[in-house]
């Protein structure tokens, strides 16, 4: 039987190593990422990012040694039954591959299956889910027909409907703004910053690194599969570490009105 503990740890891991076609996609990672926080995933490309999110919510296996482990909120990974995991954890991919004729609602109502909700309430949540992501006057457009931006926010509408009923949750984002524009990709962050700040534990994998100054609490920066950085926006984004990490000169000041750093390119 699984129980939810107080501690803050929503996700840890312990000695996480993966490697593929010979090449070191985590090194001995290990973690805790906590509730009450929006903690960002940055990194070039291949950095590990992607996949040490897939490890985390168990869609990837890793390479198992006796010392590696993932446990959500204490208790083992392993352990969780499916069907209760559902309600805790939502996770929204990089990519959702759908090409079945439904409509925008079915698909964002495929988040309801675990939930067991009444019609009423389940139209309830389903609705005000929809409203969050701005998806609703998509309503009866068919899935395949939108574009890539409106079926990521599909998506997102989906997940956040199948973790509405815990009070405890954890939310996994994969490049969550990559095909939106200016407007929607600031909503979608919103919408984590909202998550979290009411208790959620959430883990958003960009590569934007302003829209991650902006919107985290903490960042981990990972290269070559180990965690180069870790720490608030001010002491993970400086111009050491990016040229390091990145390979790119870079100049970074405050916001002129807000307490987060602004990268520029040099």
């Amino acid at each position: 039987m699984t129980t939810i503990n107080s501690s803050s740890a929503a996700v840890s891991c312990e000695h996480l190593f993966l490697n593929l076609g010979g090449k070191q996609l985590l090194d001995d990672l290990s973690l805790t990422i906590h509730t009450g926080q929006v903690t960002t995933l940055l990194g070039p490309n291949g950095a590990g990012k992607s996949s040490l999110l897939k490890i985390l919510c168990g869609e990837t296996a890793y390479d198992k040694s006796p010392q590696s482990s993932i446990h959500y909120f204490g208790t083992a990974q392993r352990e969780w039954p499916k069907q209760k995991l559902a309600g805790y954890l939502g996770v929204l991919p990089q990519q959702s591959t759908l090409s079945f004729a439904f409509t925008v609602k079915e698909v964002a109502a495929l988040g309801l299956l675990p939930l067991g909700l009444a019609p009423q309430q389940a139209q309830s949540v389903l609705s005000e889910k929809m409203d969050k992501t701005g998806i609703s006057h998509l309503s009866e457009r068919l899935y395949p027909s939108l574009s890539g931006g409106e079926k990521q926010r599909v998506h997102l509408a989906r997940v956040l409907t199948q973790i509405s009923q815990s009070k405890q949750t954890i939310l996994m984002l994969d490049e969550p703004t990559s095909a939106l524009d200016l407007c929607h990709q600031h909503n979608t962050l919103n919408i984590a910053r909202e998550m979290a700040d009411a208790g959620a534990a959430v883990i958003v994998v960009l590569h934007d690194l302003n829209l991650a100054a902006q919107y985290s609490d903490r960042i981990i920066v990972l290269n070559e599969g180990k965690i180069q950085a870790d720490g608030t926006p001010w002491q993970a984004l400086n111009e050491t570490m990016i040229k390091a990490v990145y390979g790119q000169q870079t100049l970074v000041s405050k916001h002129p009105q807000a307490d987060y750093p602004v990268v520029y390119a040099a």
